[in-house]
């Protein structure tokens, strides 16, 4: 599968062996869609607003889209998520959760703070490897994303 473009992705996701699956499953279904990652949510937010070390906004560009997961060491997911769609540049980024949390009070949160989907992480390798297969085929195929670079 070729995707249709080639808008930014920014996975915000401490754990190397989940966002490790996900590089490994992208590479062979060919997506072509680049790929920013940041492990923590202070990181996630200086490269959203071009700060420190993501200062250059031609290298780091606006994502059209955001994979978070919750559970994040410093700022955590929930708080990365309210920023984000408090701000007027930003708030138009589709977000998808992608998180081992099931508890129904951060499930809630999170569509209150207008997530696109809330995803669970399957323990279970071949379930991820098909959840993120399903991520891949909708959000970055199917979906028609908003082009936030020209905010």
């Amino acid at each position: 599968m070729i995707c249709k473009t080639a808008q930014p992705l920014l996975v915000i996701e401490d754990s190397d062996e989940d966002f490790e699956a996900l590089r490994r499953v992208m590479h062979r279904q060919a997506v072509i869609n680049p790929v920013f990652r940041c492990t923590d949510g202070d990181e996630a937010l200086d490269f959203l607003y071009h700060k420190g070390p993501y200062s250059d906004a031609q290298r780091f560009p606006c994502p059209s889209i955001i994979l978070l997961d919750l559970n994040l060491p410093g700022t955590d997911g929930r708080e990365v998520l309210e920023q984000i769609k408090q701000d007027q540049d930003l708030k138009i980024i589709p977000v998808v959760v992608f998180t081992t949390s099931s508890n129904p009070r951060d499930i809630e949160i999170c569509y209150r703070c207008c997530v696109a989907s809330y995803i669970l992480k399957p323990i279970d390798i071949n379930r991820l490897v098909q959840t993120i297969q399903s991520f891949i085929t909708y959000w970055l195929d199917i979906a028609i994303l908003p082009n936030a670079a020209s905010k």
